[in-house]
């Protein structure tokens, strides 16, 4: 059954960095259940660390998208409207801060450091969902993500924390929005994981051990288990569920 979950449906997955990365990890899983993919590189630079992926994945489709810069997202979703004319599910899995300021206290935080962590890792959502409205007729699910760090406050994790709570504010009202529509947004918060993007944070080897303590199966999160999460929400068997953060921690966010 989980080799045909998601055949016929079509996806774009935005945020791949490499073959570790959380994003990837869904794309594996989703293609790995029939799935057929778009996905996003962020630069010519990046390139050839998500090639691989993207290989291996067969992508119909393997296009630029800066979300910073002006024309690159529409012309993503004019590529899909020509290629399949419809979109099933989006998975957005980028979050951006400038390093001064995700090292340093929230109070010190720059307005422009904040505004750029706020405009690339929460209203990229915003404006990836305007654009696939069209393109989900039928309905469709999209997928953003999140993390602890949100609900609690996490040392070393700084302005992420009140950038990822809008994050998840903002699914909420999306959700709203969309269910008329039969259009389903989620998010999945996954326990620390060794991806390029954690590894921005200080002292987050330290993190990673504490995590691997105190959840409850004492093991760490891996990008196949977000995979599997990510692959069941996109897929009918999550028709009624929108809204929702699901934490994908080993129990992590059940302690006091």
């Amino acid at each position: 059954m989980l080799e045909t979950l998601l055949r016929g449906k079509r996806g774009l997955i935005v945020g791949i960095a490499n073959e570790h990365s959380i994003a990837a990890g869904c794309a594996m899983a989703f293609r790995a259940a029939g799935a057929e993919l778009a996905i996003t590189y962020a630069s010519e630079r990046s390139k050839p660390y998500i090639a691989p992926v993207v290989a291996q994945l067969d992508a119909d489709l393997f296009l630029p998208l800066d979300v910073e810069i002006d024309g690159q997202m529409e012309a993503v979703f004019e590529a899909i409207r020509e290629k399949w004319g419809r979109l099933d599910f989006v998975v957005h899995s980028i979050a951006f801060c400038p390093k001064d300021d995700l090292h340093g206290p929230v109070s010190e935080c720059s307005q422009a450091g904040f505004a750029q962590a706020m405009d690339v890792s929460v209203h990229s959502l915003i404006r990836l969902t305007r654009l696939a409205i069209p393109l989900m007729a039928d309905g469709g699910s999209i997928l953003t993500m999140s993390y602890y760090g949100a609900e609690k406050v996490v040392d070393n994790y700084n302005i992420m924390g009140p950038v990822k709570s809008a994050l998840e504010g903002t699914v909420r009202y999306l959700a709203a929005e969309l269910g008329p529509k039969q259009i389903r947004i989620n998010a999945i918060s996954p326990g620390p994981l060794n991806t390029r993007a954690g590894s921005g944070i200080a002292h987050f080897d330290e993190l990673i051990a504490a995590a691997q303590k105190r959840a409850p199966e004492q093991s760490l999160v891996s990008i196949k288990d977000v995979g599997h999460i990510a692959t069941g929400l996109v897929s009918d068997l999550s028709r009624k569920v929108t809204g929702n953060i699901a934490y994908v921690d080993g129990g992590f966010h059940v302690r006091a």
